[in-house]
């Protein structure tokens, strides 16, 4: 198992037109305030959710993150002892998180959503199954629960307020996206029309605004491969990386995408693999960009800028690739995304690799 650190950034520039991606509490676009300006902002948890989304339309399989845990237990149980009651089910479902100090309301469900591993639920039936008429041990029960992880339980993590012993560490940070320019709110007064409406009748059926803005978006993840390894196991976490990276370049929340159709691909990819510490880029966006030619370029210039700036402090990584214009500039270019992520992985499984033969 590797033991050293290892950690790989990964930078995207990425335009977004008119659009509500991602709303707050009052149906706004949410923001931030950086470097003394409004920005745009897409929460982390939104551009997760997108990514999980993302990995099933590829399907790749991840687990659920639901109160209703004990639902898909019994279900399992059920599907592998079909003749079992509902009550009996029930009883034993009970039983499994009553051993695992995880409370179950009048609902049998959970206080909180809990992200379990459809493999974890079939093992944890399985087990019930096989110890049907014997007292359920605690140890094997969190042994399955820490097992056997999806590949979004394992980037994502757990935590279990009930018992923090099924905490999963999460080996993937991802930060909120914020525009590497400052932003303006816009609003949409819209009407519309009644079809049956009479033609000797004028006004709208309906008329409201609604609220959006256009952005180019420095967004930012990284991955502890320490972490995803002691997670996965070694090789389900280089081909886990490589999908990560796949997924969070390609994917998009999907806050009000009927309505303003903005999916985008990102203008500029960039992944660095380091050994001393992760770093977020942002702080090259903390002069916000100004332009009244687009934005794309001068991110991509302030992000190459930022990168060079972070060689003063951390040591030279041990692998810099970049898809997409300028990629040159710093970086060894990629063809393509197919081509980037082959080379993210084939240095990824060598590090592995020689980290092994040094144990």
């Amino acid at each position: 198992m590797t033991t050293n650190n290892l950690y790989l950034d990964i930078h995207v520039i990425q335009t977004v037109p008119s659009s509500n991606i991602n709303r707050d509490d009052t149906g706004a676009p949410k923001t931030a305030l950086y470097g003394g300006v409004s920005r745009s902002r897409v929460s982390s948890q939104s551009w997760k959710r997108a990514v999980r989304q993302s990995f099933q339309d590829d399907t790749v399989t991840v687990g659920y993150r639901t109160k209703k845990a004990a639902q898909l237990l019994k279900d399992a149980l059920q599907k592998l002892t079909p003749d079992l009651s509902d009550d009996d089910a029930w009883e034993q479902v009970n039983a499994v998180f009553k051993a695992a100090s995880v409370k179950l309301d009048k609902n049998e469900e959970t206080s909180a959503l809990f992200m379990v591993s459809p493999g974890q639920i079939d093992q944890l039936a399985q087990y019930v199954k096989d110890n049907a008429d014997g007292e359920l041990d605690k140890k094997a029960i969190k042994a399955v629960l820490k097992g056997n992880q999806s590949i979004d339980l394992a980037l994502f993590g757990r935590m279990v307020a009930d018992n923090p012993e099924l905490n999963v560490e999460a080996a993937a940070q991802v930060a909120h996206a914020i525009s590497t320019h400052e932003v303006v709110p816009e609003f949409d007064y819209f009407t519309a029309l009644d079809d049956l409406q009479p033609d000797d009748t004028t006004g709208a059926a309906m008329l409201g605004t609604l609220e959006f803005n256009s952005a180019t978006l420095y967004r930012y993840a990284n991955i502890n491969m320490n972490d995803l390894i002691e997670n996965l196991g070694e090789a389900a976490a280089v081909d886990g990386a490589r999908e990560f990276v796949k997924a969070f370049a390609l994917s998009m929340p999907t806050g009000k995408q009927n309505t303003f159709a903005n999916k985008t691909l990102p203008s500029y990819v960039m992944l660095t693999l380091r050994t001393d510490t992760p770093v977020n880029l942002v702080s090259g966006f903390e002069d916000p960009v100004t332009s009244k030619q687009g934005y794309v370029k001068q991110s991509i210039e302030k992000l190459n800028a930022a990168y060079k700036q972070t060689l003063q402090f951390v040591e030279k990584p041990l692998l810099n690739v970049a898809l997409g214009a300028d990629a040159s500039a710093i970086a060894v270019p990629a063809e393509n995304l197919t081509a980037l992520l082959g080379q993210v992985t084939t240095e990824l499984t060598k590090v592995v690799k020689d980290e092994n033969g040094n144990d």
